[in-house]
């Protein structure tokens, strides 16, 4: 009997896992000539650099969209602009410079994206602007980590567009 209780929970735990793990779509992003973006010229105020900021932002679209997709399907999500909440006050918080976020300063993205089915085939695609002036109302404004405010807009975007079709 204690031998197929050890059993037993492994099978469940792996079990429990896979339910976990379930296959989505992929996410594909990429950045068009970021050296336009709106932010691109104070070096996105960012104290982790250009370079990484980015790769943050396409960490947050891949998490974003990706629960939304169904097993097979791609998305591609060409940047077109970004503009992070808030302004750079390069001055503040030397060496790196400090955001002063307003709710005159909201973030947006300029965005083109293609949905393709496991053939390939499009299923949606459009070029939209992503902002929300009613960014620092609610919960929102007190999340922490890395981009809070652009991290809820994409995901708000990502269920509008995507949640509907599962």
């Amino acid at each position: 009997m204690r031998a197929s209780i050890p059993k037993l929970a492994l099978v469940l735990v792996g079990f429990a896992g896979s339910a976990i793990a379930a296959p989505v779509g992929s996410v594909e992003v990429r950045f068009i000539e970021p050296d336009r973006y709106v932010d691109a010229n104070n070096r996105f105020g960012s104290s982790i650099g250009p370079e990484a900021t980015l790769a943050e932002l396409r960490r947050l679209m891949e998490q974003a969209a990706a629960p939304f997709l169904a097993p097979g399907e791609r998305l591609v999500v060409d940047v077109l602009d970004v503009d992070l909440a808030g302004f750079a006050n390069p001055g503040a918080n030397f060496p790196y410079g400090l955001r002063v976020v307003t709710d005159a300063t909201p973030p947006s993205f300029r965005l083109r994206y293609t949905l393709l089915n496991q053939r390939g085939q499009r299923l949606a695609s459009n070029e939209e602007r992503v902002s929300d002036i009613n960014f620092l109302l609610g919960a929102r404004a007190a999340q922490s980590g890395s981009f809070p405010y652009e991290r809820e807009l994409l995901r708000e975007w990502a269920r509008r567009r995507f949640a509907s079709r599962r």
